[in-house]
């Protein structure tokens, strides 16, 4: 009889019509596949049971994050290789049923049915989010929801991963360069374009632990209110900025910024937060921006961007993210965002892909994260550490590979007299 890595090897390849790139470990301690490749363990017949009652990404991430599947070996490399089979193949369920019609195709599922075990299916992972339809889509309520699925997790754990930067955003690098030096540049490249000075108002919308409000309060003399909906975040904030002497000039709400009325503001920094609104709320989102601002103030809208597809309506959120990482998140490719800012009334003045950047970012937290894994564990559940191991490694990967993006898009509200406040030549290019 042959050993389980063997005959599981052999009925994925012929179920995906193409030869497994990485080598395989079964729950007997048999081996197969390419000697030198990292090795996918498959620890239990259960990993089986959830990919066949959820073929793809889904069902992957779930054998993950449930300690069903795992990697030894370098984990980047696994996941470069295994892109082609799972990523990028686009499987929907009617391409899995045109390909059952095959009969070796056939033979090979009742074959994993069988190597398996008896069903049903194990339940998802407690980590997974409950998705709902589109018509609940980025209310007040859900959004507040979606944000402390990611971010109340617990603010030792974020800073076990983020460092004492305590900054979720791509960072700015320089040769020989440290994460918290890079970050702290990141932010200064932001309170530069927005030309900060003493004595103008800041709003920072999607706040998070307080790094840009208190380092715009302290470093250029502004007085800040920053937002954000969740309660361990403006916490956290809070003390930050009551350690650094700086409660005259920063407040931190919870607050969504739909229910910002106390403008104008002098300038607007927006920093990893908009992946969060959503297509159909982007427009809404960039008036309710422009209305906060004085004539002449600026926006700086940081944020990630996918590519655009030659069928648009065919966009689907990424599985894996949308259950475990960022409910309800959604990327538009970078043009979409320059138009919808446009519309609002903005003139677009400046735009930086700083694509490369988030790709050392993410290495960096990956890294801080298996360092001290074990106590990672204990901060939040074995799950969940998995999920952000996953979900970091595999960004830094899409960002490498141009899979995704992050720009920094530059923003005036310019008055109709036409005068934008910027200067000639805005850049120093090196």
């Amino acid at each position: 009889m042959q050993d389980a890595a063997l005959r599981l090897k052999t009925l994925v390849e012929q179920l995906v019509g193409a030869p497994l790139p990485v080598r395989l470990r079964a729950w007997d301690g048999s081996e197969a596949g390419p000697p030198q490749a990292p090795v996918l363990v498959v620890r239990n017949r259960r990993a089986l049971r959830r990919l066949l009652w959820k073929p793809g990404e889904l069902g992957l991430a779930r054998a993950w994050v449930a300690g069903d599947l795992t990697v030894d070996g370098d984990l980047y490399t696994a996941l470069d290789l295994l892109a082609g089979l799972i990523w990028e193949r686009g499987e929907d369920a009617r391409g899995l049923g045109e390909a059952l019609r095959d009969p070796e195709v056939r033979a090979a599922a009742r074959g994993l049915l069988k190597l398996a075990g008896p069903f049903p299916p194990p339940s998802p992972p407690e980590e997974e989010t409950r998705r709902r339809g589109r018509l609940h889509l980025h209310t007040r309520r859900s959004d507040k929801r979606a944000i402390s699925h990611h971010y109340d997790v617990g603010n030792d754990f974020y800073e076990l991963v983020l460092g004492p930067s305590m900054v979720y955003s791509c960072a700015y690098w320089q040769d020989g360069g440290t994460l918290e030096d890079a970050q702290r540049d990141k932010l200064e490249l932001v309170c530069r374009k927005l030309d900060l000075k003493p004595g103008m108002r800041l709003l920072d919308v999607g706040c998070g632990w307080g790094s840009m409000a208190v380092h715009a309060a302290r470093e250029h003399g502004v007085s800040v209110v920053g937002v954000t909906l969740s309660q361990e975040q403006a916490a956290y904030a809070r003390k930050r900025v009551a350690e650094e002497g700086l409660t005259d000039k920063v407040e931190i709400r919870v607050q969504d910024y739909r229910d910002v009325h106390d403008g104008p503001y002098d300038a607007i920094s927006s920093i990893g937060m908009a992946e969060h609104v959503g297509a159909e709320r982007y427009l809404e989102y960039a008036r309710d921006l422009y209305a906060l601002l004085k004539p002449g103030g600026r926006l700086l809208n940081h944020q990630i961007a996918r590519r655009p597809q030659t069928d648009e309506s065919a966009y689907s959120v990424d599985e894996f993210i949308d259950a475990y990482v960022f409910p309800d998140g959604e990327l538009a490719p970078v043009g979409t965002t320059v138009t919808q800012l446009e519309r609002a009334g903005f003139e677009v003045r400046d735009l930086e892909s700083i694509r490369e950047h988030y790709a050392l970012t993410l290495r960096r937290w990956v890294a801080n994260l298996e360092a001290d894994w074990a106590r990672a564990v204990r901060l939040t559940s074995p799950g969940r550490a998995r999920v952000w191991r996953l979900y970091m490694a595999a960004s830094a990967l899409a960002f490498e590979r141009n899979r995704i993006g992050v720009n920094q898009v530059l923003a005036v509200r310019t008055p109709e007299s036409g005068e934008s406040g910027m200067p000639l030549r805005s850049r120093t290019w090196n």
